[in-house]
């Protein structure tokens, strides 16, 4: 991932990992994920797409990786400071923040970085690989409801940003893709696309105009 960052006032490019299966992308990871760039003055958000994620791989079937990528590459391609990252799927195998994070310490050698996690995945964090590395090597950023914070461990000195709360569920995505209920405004037109284009999730594709 070749990126030129301009240094924030610390001199320190600013750097946030949100990582997620993004299977698919929909309007919620984005409006985190600019609302969170905003919030901590982030020079640069990178999708992380897992290549397996080992929470997920035996509960059901994950769509192929290098599709995933496609999506969020599609999702991003137009919001200024969102990139989508490869790095997991060229590394190959489960897909672990903590080695995605040194990664891109040896990349971005001077870069501050910052994790951001919703509040479930938080609660949970401490049985993540090597969850400690991830805590060294970056701040880890809760995503918080509005007016409703999650009570979380006090060992961990969270980085807490309020986000609105789109109550989209890439579960739900998937089911209306197979059903024909409407997608308008839950999943980006350029995703959309991407998805009929490569036949994804039984799509039978049903967005008014």
């Amino acid at each position: 991932m070749d990126i030129s960052l301009t240094p924030s006032i610390s001199g320190k490019p600013r750097i946030g990992l949100f990582g997620g299966t993004f299977d698919p992308p929909h309007v919620g990871h984005l409006v985190t994920a600019v609302n969170v760039m905003s919030a901590l003055r982030l020079d640069l958000v990178i999708l992380m797409v897992a290549n397996v994620p080992w929470q997920k791989e035996h509960s059901r079937i994950i769509t192929p990786a290098a599709d995933r990528l496609a999506l969020v590459q599609a999702a991003v391609a137009t919001v200024p400071g969102l990139v989508a990252g490869a790095w997991e799927i060229e590394h190959g195998g489960p897909s672990f923040t903590a080695d995605t994070l040194a990664a891109l310490h040896d990349e971005y050698l001077d870069g501050e970085f910052f994790t951001i996690v919703g509040d479930d995945a938080a609660s949970g964090l401490t049985t993540w690989e090597r969850y400690e590395d991830v805590v060294r090597l970056s701040q880890v950023v809760v995503v918080d409801r509005p007016g409703a914070p999650v009570a979380l461990s006090k060992d961990i000195a969270w980085v807490r940003v309020e986000v609105p709360r789109l109550e989209v569920s890439s579960t739900d995505l998937r089911s209306r893709f197979t059903d024909g209920r409407p997608l308008d405004y839950l999943v980006t037109q350029p995703v959309l696309d991407v998805i009929s284009q490569r036949n994804l999730y039984g799509a039978s594709l049903k967005v008014n105009s």
